[in-house]
């Protein structure tokens, strides 16, 4: 009789996914479905600009597809498989290679005419300018006098 190890976390890691999947559908951020893979992301806001970190390891620079809405980025591409080993087969390997595709939502509108992008060891960089908001500007807002205001105030006055 084999004993078999189980582990619980594999489960749970399943079952992160098909809950991401449901969202996803939910949300309208179906992926293609011959995607293997959604990169791991850090969004961070840095006052006037987003900083949004993708981890791309083994991904060449020329394989990506990167896409950003005013409200969204979609990151695309594939980690090719080179078997540039002379050895006959793997033992294990938890690589993953095939295409992937990752939506991140945006949280405020960006400039996306004005994103800067950079990808170095593995990492994609995107700067991401935020739009300027017309609640930061500031209006003098100007009333004008009510004529039955001012006569009853008059009025009261001579009465006194």
């Amino acid at each position: 009789m084999t004993i078999i190890r189980w582990s619980p976390f594999s489960e749970v890691e399943t079952l992160r996914r098909q809950f991401d999947r449901i969202f996803d559908d939910f949300a309208g951020l179906t992926t293609t479905e011959n995607t293997i893979w959604k990169p791991a992301v850090e969004l961070q806001d840095n006052g006037d600009n987003l900083s949004l970190k993708a981890e791309l390891p083994g991904v060449e620079a020329k394989d990506l597809d990167i896409s950003v809405l005013r409200d969204a980025v979609v990151i695309r591409g594939e980690h090719r498989y080179e078997n540039k080993s002379e050895t006959k087969g793997f033992f294990h390997s938890e690589f993953r290679y095939g295409k992937f595709e990752r939506v991140v939502g945006l949280p405020v509108a960006v400039q996306n005419d004005k994103v800067k992008a950079d990808f170095a060891n593995g990492i994609l960089t995107i700067t991401l300018p935020k739009v300027e908001e017309a609640k930061n500007r500031v209006f003098k807002v100007n009333l004008a006098a009510n004529e039955d205001t001012t006569d009853t105030e008059t009025n009261t006055a001579e009465t006194k």
